[in-house]
């Protein structure tokens, strides 16, 4: 069964940096393509990014130009480099199949950014 393991998430003052990483169990990512999710406290979960098997990217409005999603294959590890964080980004960030796989749902790793 896959599993996918989000990590690097963390308390992060406006205007910086983080990224993190999703390590896939296996090589999924190769002939899939792969979204990082988010969900903000006490709303429903969105679509933040996803990138294909084939590497073209695509961006919600609302990272356009902060966030950079990228994968890869041989590390079977897919990557979310945010920078320019703002409040609002704060969030437990999810990573999946793009579309989604409901089965391949993990934890999360939760954002905070605040001063």
């Amino acid at each position: 069964q896959v599993q996918l393991v989000e990590s690097g998430g963390g308390l992060v003052q406006p205007g910086g940096s983080l990224r993190l990483s999703c390590a896939a169990s296996g090589s999924i990512f190769s002939l899939n393509a792969m979204g990082w999710y988010r969900q903000a406290p006490g709303k429903e979960r969105e679509l933040v990014a996803y990138i294909t098997s084939g590497g073209n990217t695509n961006y919600a409005d609302f990272v356009k130009g902060r966030f950079t999603i990228s994968r890869d294959k041989s590390k079977n590890t897919g990557y979310l480099q945010m920078n320019s964080l703002k409040s609002e980004d704060t969030a437990v960030y999810y990573c999946n199949m793009f579309p989604t796989i409901m089965n391949y749902w993990g934890k999360g790793t939760l954002v905070t950014v605040s001063s």
